[in-house]
Formats: structure tokens, sequence, C-alpha cells
């Protein structure tokens, strides 16, 4: 997985990968020469005593010196800027297909998996990216280089290198082979660290007002603990990486210097060659360990790869049509239409919504109640397609939602789901998302209606005062009026509200949903609700239990024959205020 991934990234980065190897070929070549102009040095200067050699392959030495510091960086910067251009590609991809998922897949993944894929997993794969530029791409010409430079100043002491690099490759491959398990292991504890902190980050007041901070304190202890092991398992054996190459480099390079010494002794090799030998050696050994750093990421960064590439591979359950219809006009302008809708979610024993027959006609309000669990939100999301029906199908004026362009479906909706969600940036901004060329007036006309002017005008900034992520510097009600704004402002044919006003007040519900009646005289509105209150003056209500259609009808009529509806009226109401 990690090969095709790189592959596939890398491949616009050719001539930057091109420029990379050439400049790094240099630097190295320009290396691998300064050892044998050492060794002419000492031996036909430094032995005969001749200054003018020395100082002539002295400025030799100086300039291949400066070429090679010269290619050394023009290499690191090359490859650094491409490395980063493939995080920054492999991110952006990862981000979008996490965008093309359905509520299927996001909830498969889960949402600190996909974060940890999309920033860790990234990293991990981008540094590996960089090593390979500034160390991997040096480490083989080195080597090859460094062995025929070594056999050219002493056949003798060859076999001193063909010992030495197979003994470092083992003991760096052994070393490494314990390595891949750990850093498997390392993402998915991770994944539950991540999950486990951004529940205690977003039910903070939760976690403070049941006076659960030692619970949830240990609950991450016991994450951090998990994490903190497989780290400290994983480092050790990293740990002994290092030791390891130097142990095999010190007792190559005494080798050397031993075997070395008794052929100067014998005349079969000169001072300057053992010299330029024991510097090959290193230079090979060295190589050798920038593999080995190589190999200390590599294992990561396949893991990485692979957690990465499943998230590409994976296709939606929600397909866009491969040849979509434009939504005809017989059967109205906004009209919903649902028939023998069923839905169950993946390994479920019992489908969520069973059966389900609804229409929901311009200018009318349909709303829908039932206990937690009967499949009202699940419901809804069948509308923007969210999820997809099990069996079944829904229309808009008479086209299956599945058949249409994702987004003209969308633009025909106007969602205000459970929970109400506010993004980052200024009132403004967060309107218009719901129509981005929004002006003004419209904005705060779609305020107006949503009864969220009063308490935005008092706002510093009043449109461009700032809203902090999720919302969180806005009260509950607040941010329901704004996300109902948000909907208001685009004008939809079709209104799906999902308890869009639960944390509001009676009187402040009481004059939203008559400003509401103003803007959807033209445009079908679905209801969620919880309390009766929100609902009774519905055109028709649908009441769910397990998934099914128990009750049909108006207010009235459902009091005179629907049980379960009534019960629900008896626990919320008096008879005098049900009647």
């Amino acid at each position: 997985m990690l090969i095709r991934l790189l592959r596939e990234y890398l491949a616009p980065h050719r001539r930057e990968i091109t420029v990379i190897v050439a400049l790094q070929f240099l630097a190295t070549m320009a290396a691998l020469y300064l050892p044998s102009l050492n060794a002419d040095i000492i031996d036909n200067g430094v032995v005969r005593g001749d200054t003018g050699y020395i100082t002539r392959l002295g400025g030799v030495m100086l300039l291949v010196s400066l070429v090679q510091i010269v290619c050394s960086v023009g290499a690191v910067y090359v490859g650094a800027r491409t490395a980063m251009s493939v995080a920054r590609d492999l991110r952006a991809a990862v981000f979008a297909q996490v965008g093309s998922f359905s509520s299927r897949e996001l909830a498969h993944f889960g949402a600190p998996s996909l974060i940890t894929r999309n920033t860790n997993d990234v990293q991990q794969v981008g540094m590996l990216v960089l090593m390979t530029f500034t160390m991997m791409v040096t480490a083989p010409i080195m080597m090859v280089g460094g062995v025929l430079m070594a056999v050219r100043e002493d056949v003798g002491l060859s076999w001193l290198v063909a010992a030495a690099v197979p003994v470092l490759f083992l003991a760096v491959g052994f070393i490494a082979s314990r390595m891949v398990p750990g850093f498997r292991l390392m993402q998915t504890r991770i994944d539950v660290v991540n999950r486990v902190l951004r529940e205690q980050i977003t039910g903070i007041r939760v976690v403070r007002a049941f006076v659960r901070e030692p619970v949830e304190a240990a609950r991450f202890g016991r994450a951090n603990d998990e994490l903190s092991d497989v780290a400290l398992s994983t480092g050790r054996w990293m740990a002994t990486m290092f030791p390891t190459v130097m142990l095999i480099l010190n007792v190559s390079s005494v080798a050397v210097l031993w075997f070395g010494g008794h052929r100067v002794d014998d005349g079969a090799m000169q001072v300057g060659a053992l010299t330029a030998f024991l510097a090959y050696l290193v230079q090979i050994l060295m190589a050798v360990m920038m593999a080995s750093f190589m190999l200390m990421m590599v294992p990561r960064a396949t893991v990485c790869a692979d957690r990465i590439v499943e998230v590409l591979s994976t296709r939606s359950s929600v397909v866009p049509p491969t040849d979509p219809v434009a939504v005809g006009d017989r059967t109205g302008h906004g009209e919903l239409v649902m028939r023998g809708v069923t839905f169950s979610y993946p390994g479920a024993e019992a489908p969520v919504l069973r059966g389900l027959d609804l229409v929901a006609r311009p200018g009318q309000t349909l709303a829908v109640i039932g206990s937690t669990g009967a499949g009202k939100t699940t419901l809804l999301n069948l509308v923007p397609r969210l999820f997809d029906v099990t069996a079944g199908e829904v229309t808009v004026d008479g086209v299956d939602v599945r058949r249409l362009d994702p987004e003209l479906l969308w633009g025909r909706i106007g969602l205000v789901p459970q929970k109400a969600f506010l993004f980052s940036g200024s009132v403004a901004d967060n309107l218009r998302y719901g129509k981005p060329d929004a002006t003004e007036d419209e904005m705060w006309e779609a305020l107006e209606i949503a009864q969220a002017r009063d308490f935005v005008e008092a706002m510093t900034g009043r449109l461009e005062a700032q809203i902090t992520q999720g919302g969180s510097n806005v009260s509950g009600g607040q941010r329901q009026r704004l996300s109902i704004a948000r909907a208001v402002i685009r004008q939809p044919e079709i209104y799906l509200l999902d308890d869009a006003f639960s944390a509001l007040d009676l009187a402040t519900e009481a004059r939203l949903r008559s400003a509401l009646a103003s803007v959807t005289t033209e445009a079908a509105v679905v209801l969620v609700a919880q309390r009766v209150s929100s609902i009774r003056g519905a055109d028709e209500i649908l009441v769910l239990e397990d998934g099914a259609v128990v009750g049909r009808g108006t207010h009235a009529e459902l009091l005179d024959t629907c049980q379960t509806y009534q019960e629900i009226v008896e626990s919320q109401l008096t008879p005098e205020e049900a009647a």
C-alpha cells in the first residue's frame, strides 16, 4: 500500500525528483572523491614533504567540498518542498474523500480515527518521503560507490566490507521486523486516546455537572497508559538500533586498522591508502546507518499508508447517479413522497424504519412524533441522502432522490439538524453557508424570522460578531435560531426541521413558528419534535413507534384514534391544554 500510495502522489513531481537525484549524486560523488584526495596528499605530499603538492590538492579538496555542500543544500531544499507538497496533496485527498462519505461510512471509521488518519498518519508518510529524498537517495550511491573506491584502494581488505555490511543489514532488519507490530498497534491506540479526549472535551459540562472528573481521568489514564506501553515497547527496540550500528561500525574500524596495519608493515599497502580505505568503510557503514533510519520509519509509515489507503479506497454507500435526471413539474413544486421506505443500519438485528409511507406537499406542514429511537431522525436523513433507503423509495417532485444530482437535491432542501452546529467565523459566515451570495438585508430578514435579530444586534460586531467552533460562545437556543436562519435564508422548497425548537422557550417558539408560516406558504415542511405543543397545529401528524407508523392524522383525530399519541399527550399536557 505504501508503494502504491507514493507512486500515485509522487508522479506529478517527476521533474523535482530528477533534480533531487542529480544533486544527491553529485554531492555523493564529491564525498567519495575526498578520501582519495586525502590519501594522495598523505602518500605524495606529506610523506615526501612536498608543500606545494599539499597546497594544490588542498585547494582541489576545498573546491570539491564546496560542490558537495551546494549540491547537498540544494537537494535538501528541493526534497523538503516536494515532500511537503506530497503531504499537502495527500491531506487534501483524504479530506475530500471523507467529505464524500455518507453517515454510514463516517460511523464506520469514527471521527477520532479519521482525524488521526488525516493528520498523524499523513505526517508520518510525509516524513518518510522527506527522509527518502535527504537520506535514502544518497545511501545506495554511497554504498556502491564506497565499495568500488575501497576495492580500488586495496583489494586485500575488501573482505572486511563483505563481512561488515551483511552483518549490519541483518541486525537492522531483525530489529525493524520487531517494530512493525508495535507501530501498527500504536496508531490504533492513538485513535483511542483521540476518541476519549474528544468525548471529554465535548462533554466537559456534563462531566463537571455529575462530578465525574475522577472517572474520566481514570478512563483517559487507561488509554494513555496503553499507548505508552506500546510506545515504550517499540521504543526499546528502536533504542537498540543505534548502539548496534555503532558497535558494528567501531568493530569494523578496529579490524581495518589491525589488518591494514599489518599490510602497511609488510609493504603491501601505503598509509594513505589505509586512511582512505578506513574512510570508505565508514562511509559505507554510515550509508547503511542512514538506510537504518529509513527502516525505522518505514514500518510506521507502512501502517499509516494502509490506514490512509483504507479511507481513500472506501466508496460511499450513497453514490451520485451516473445519469442524473432533472426534477419534473408533474407532481408539484417541492413535494416529498416516501413509499414503502425501510432502512436498516449495517449489522442491526431489526430495521429502524419499516414500510413507511408519507406525503409532504408544498404549503403544508407534516409533523413526526414518537419516542426516542423510533426512527424520526433517520427518516429525515433519508431525504438529503445522508443514508440511502434499504427498500422503497424517496421522491422529490416525482423523481427518486437517488436519480437526482446531489447538488440539485441539496439546493432544494433546508436542513436544521437535531444538534445545531455552527462553524467558527462570523455570524454572516454561518448564514452564507445557506446562501453564499446573501446580502445584509437578506441576512437580517432571515434572523428576524428565526427570532435571532435581537441577540445578534446586541453582539459586538453584529453580523461580523465571531462565533467559536461549534457555537460554544452562544446558548443552545441561540444556536438553534441561527441554524434556522441559515436554512431560511436559502429559501428552500423543502424544510427539514429535526427537533429544531427543543432549546427554545414556548413564547419564542410560538413567535418563530408564526414567522416561519409566512415564508413557507409554497414550501413543504417536515417537522420532527418531542413536544406536542410544537406540532399540534400541523396539517398532518405521523406517530412513529419502533420504526412503523402507528398513527396518522391531525391533533384532534389522533387524540381519538391513536393510543400512542394519547399517551404522549397525557405525559406533556393537562386535559384542558390537550383539548
